[in-house]
């Protein structure tokens, strides 16, 4: 089945079938970079309301996200935005980091959610409220693809805010992940507070054994 014969509503269609009403999709960004938190959201549409482009936000460019981002806001039942930081990331490992961001997002609704669709392979407790982990759900769900562009456009324009605070690391060209010039940047200038300490562990290490 090609992508435009996904029904992007199926995972919806099904769980209300089922009697829920307000059905969330929840998903994070910035697992993988070596700064900055991890941010999630959770959005909930009215049933069979759609927004026409939403897709997984990897799959979108910047400018296309950032016209979605508005849209979605102003079509969304309830959505709410949260971010687990570098202390929590430190303390309770990524994983965790980015469950607990997921679980504030949903605790954040304005509207309580009934059923939550996760990105992913694993879901955080909701305290008793069902959920269900759906591997590539930000292409197979539109509240999830939805979440993913939430997520994605506030973590990228927190980190153009840091790239005016630490203006030496660039961080409006690589938003925290490990490219080749933030790495050549932490190693020119050292780490900074919104550094995450345990994934610069390898990197830190390299360099001191080829000093």
């Amino acid at each position: 089945m090609s992508e435009s014969e996904i029904d992007m509503l199926a995972y919806e269609k099904l769980y209300l079938s089922q009697g829920y009403q307000n059905i969330c999709g929840v998903d994070e960004a910035g697992r993988g970079p070596l700064a900055g938190p991890v941010c999630a959201a959770a959005v909930i549409f009215p049933e069979g309301v759609t927004v026409e482009g939403v897709n997984d936000s990897k799959k979108l460019s910047a400018k296309k996200r950032e016209e979605l981002f508005d849209k979605i806001k102003e079509n969304a039942l309830a959505y709410h935005i949260a971010f687990a930081g570098v202390d929590e990331i430190e303390k309770l490992n990524i994983l965790n980091a980015a469950m607990l961001a997921m679980k504030r997002a949903v605790e954040g609704l304005s509207i309580k959610a009934d059923f939550i669709l996760v990105d992913g392979n694993k879901t955080p407790n909701f305290n008793n409220i069902p959920s269900v982990a759906i591997v590539k759900g930000d292409s197979l769900s539109h509240s999830i693809a939805a979440a993913s562009i939430l997520a994605k456009v506030t973590r990228d324009r927190l980190m153009l805010d840091m790239a005016q605070k630490y203006p030496e690391y660039c961080f409006e060209q690589h938003k925290g992940y490990g490219t080749k010039l933030h790495r050549e940047k932490i190693l020119e200038f050292g780490t900074c507070e919104i550094h995450r300490p345990s994934f610069l562990k390898k990197l830190l290490k390299d360099n001191q054994n080829d000093s």
